[in-house]
């Protein structure tokens, strides 16, 4: 996964304008998403690659339902010819991502995917994706290092780790104004590679550091650790199952440093692991726009469809499926011309307005730190 400071779509011809779904075309031959003929093609698919099960499910629930919601709208206008979703589900884990991707891959309905949801399983996955001429777009994952690859099918609607990390330091320095911090890491590519962002940001501020892994439960000798620093804040890069268990020991230990973390936390199982008295005041920073701030009806067509209010990355995976449904209507069935329609994208989203540098990173960029307070994260403060 996941990574405030700020930092065209082309025309389409007549012919192809003239189906929701596909129009006329020069090329002649089969239905396929790999080339042939435009006409109709009523068979297209895009794939959400992400956890649906596992420790970190919620944020990929999250992500899924906003590009559902996204494809169903658009079927809702376009119900002679609609858009399937399909649905992979990595659990978060980078060893079953090179699978899934060839499993995406071969279905040459896919004309493009939402995601890969993580940082770990998008440096597993990518790679095959850019060989296959098949365009991702993560809502999510936001390791810096995934845009520097010369990946020409990758694009992120979301700011990366270079962004947030610096950030959250800022936070850390600005508002909470802590002299001593402590930060820990899970070891994964995303959660290891944001702590050391804000390591380099923290410089001399940093009293300590830890390392613990994925699906540990016991963070004793961490807890140890940030009390023997006398921390008067703690960063966490990594998930929220470990940062909840980690926040709640902290808590029973008597430890007071305020809890910071990260995008990979901003998810209700954090409070559910740390115990709302616990995770009470704590504070994660997202380059995800508060959800309540998406333009147009998105927020109430979100909790209508799922009676439920918008969750983390829900709106930024709204946006990813649109800009693939965009494409598709305008008549490509063709995984090569969705690369180019996306790279040469720009249109105003929910979140923001799309449009991709050569590295596929958005041209706009916020974060946002996101307190915890009477059991639930307020509506995010941008951190400028």
């Amino acid at each position: 996964m996941r990574s405030i400071l700020k930092f065209s779509v082309p025309l389409v011809a007549a012919a192809l304008a003239l189906s929701a779904c596909g129009g006329t075309s020069d090329n002649s031959g089969t239905n396929s998403a790999n080339g042939g003929d435009n006409a109709k093609n009523c068979n297209l698919k895009i794939g959400f690659f992400g956890a649906l099960t596992g420790d970190a499910a919620n944020l990929g629930i999250n992500i899924q339902n906003g590009a559902k919601l996204a494809i169903d709208q658009y079927n809702e206008k376009n119900a002679d010819c609609k858009v399937t979703l399909v649905s992979l589900d990595s659990q978060g884990d980078p060893a079953q991502a090179p699978g899934l991707a060839k499993k995406a891959i071969d279905d040459k309905d896919i004309i493009g995917i939402v995601g890969p949801s993580f940082s770990g399983e998008s440096k597993a996955a990518d790679p095959l994706f850019n060989e296959a001429g098949l365009v991702t777009i993560s809502a999510s994952a936001t390791n810096t290092a995934l845009g520097q690859n010369g990946w020409k099918t990758f694009f992120r609607v979301l700011g990366n780790d270079a962004s947030q990390g610096p950030a959250a330091a800022k936070y850390i320095k600005d508002t909470l104004g802590a002299k001593k911090v402590v930060v820990v890491d899970d070891a994964s590519e995303y959660g290891k590679g944001l702590a050391d962002i804000v390591r380099q940001s923290l410089g001399d501020l940093v009293a300590d550091n830890d390392t613990i892994q994925q699906k540990q439960t016991d963070f004793s000798p961490t807890v140890t650790k940030i009390r023997a620093a006398g921390a008067d804040a703690v960063f966490f890069g990594g998930y929220y199952a470990e940062a909840g268990l980690l926040k709640k020991q902290m808590t029973d230990a008597g430890v007071k440093a305020v809890f910071v973390s990260d995008d990979g936390v901003k998810d209700d199982g954090f409070i559910t692991a740390a115990g709302p008295k616990a995770a009470e005041g704590s504070v994660v920073t997202c380059p995800c726009l508060p959800p309540d701030k998406a333009s147009g009806t998105f927020y109430a067509d979100y909790q209508k469809a799922f009676n439920s209010e918008p969750k983390t990355y829900g709106a930024e995976a709204f946006d990813a499926a649109t800009i693939l449904l965009d494409g598709i209507k305008s008549g490509i069935s063709d995984r090569a011309k969705m690369v180019e329609f996306v790279k040469s994208y720009d249109k105003p989203g929910v979140t923001k307005q799309l449009k991709f540098d050569d590295h596929g990173e958005p041209s706009a960029v916020t974060v946002w730190a996101y307190k915890l307070e009477g059991g639930k994260f307020l509506s995010g403060e941008e951190i400028k």
